[in-house]
């Protein structure tokens, strides 16, 4: 079996599966795609996300290949196809995996796409400052995370284990700190990423750890 990542140092949904399959210890090889230079749009790149983004998990067994074009549908399938393999991304129990779920749709769908290069790239020819709009969609759905999870966080957002729902919010706050958001401002929330950002896996996943991230924007030893 091999692994395939098609990503971008700085898409939140990339990172979400970086984190997930260095968490579950599964080794890929990344396929860097840079969305500044429209290689997202390319007709080789279509063939394999239609939708023009990123990120693309391709898993190729010894007679099938599975390609995965959306994030969370990637972590749920990972977390089925590779039981055995690393901590459970989704708890055992339905009421806690509904608890994940609907964190994890709160960052994917109320959060992540006010961040989205393609979104914003529409938002500014209707004269909006693109940074402000986005900024304040951002605090609205962190808002409604920290409602969320304050009823059952525990060192990660649902109890004491990393799950979706983790996987999804950390790359989201390092989006949301890039507009100015203060994190501070939602406590719970704020606990939890100091906690994830802790987490080996994390660090493996950030944005400035990525062999396409740029020189200068590299954490520096």
């Amino acid at each position: 079996m091999s692994v395939s990542l098609y990503t971008y140092f700085r898409s939140s949904c990339s990172a979400r599966l970086r984190i997930a399959l260095h968490l579950k210890g599964i080794p890929f090889t990344p396929v860097f795609v840079n969305l500044l230079k429209d290689e997202q749009l390319s007709p080789a790149h279509k063939a394999i996300n239609p939708s023009g983004l990123v990120p693309a998990l391709i898993i190729q067994h010894d007679t099938t290949t599975v390609t995965i074009t959306q994030s969370l549908a990637a972590l749920e399938y990972l977390e089925e196809a590779f039981p055995d393999k690393g901590p459970a991304l989704l708890p055992s129990d339905p009421e806690s995996r509904a608890q994940v779920r609907t964190l994890a749709s709160i960052i994917a769908c109320d959060v992540q796409p006010v961040t989205n290069l393609k979104i914003l790239k529409r938002v500014a020819p209707l004269g909006a400052d693109r940074v402000s709009w986005s900024k304040d969609l951002i605090e609205e759905g962190l808002r409604a995370y920290e409602a969320t999870v304050s009823r059952c966080a525990g060192k990660f957002s649902v109890g004491d284990e990393m799950t979706m729902a983790d996987i999804c919010l950390i790359p989201a706050a390092w989006g949301a700190e890039r507009v100015g958001v203060d994190l501070s401002a939602f406590p719970v929330t704020y606990r939890i990423i100091q906690n994830l950002e802790k987490e080996e896996a994390v660090q493996k996943g950030h944005w400035q750890t990525q062999p396409d991230t740029p020189e200068d924007l590299r954490v520096k030893e």
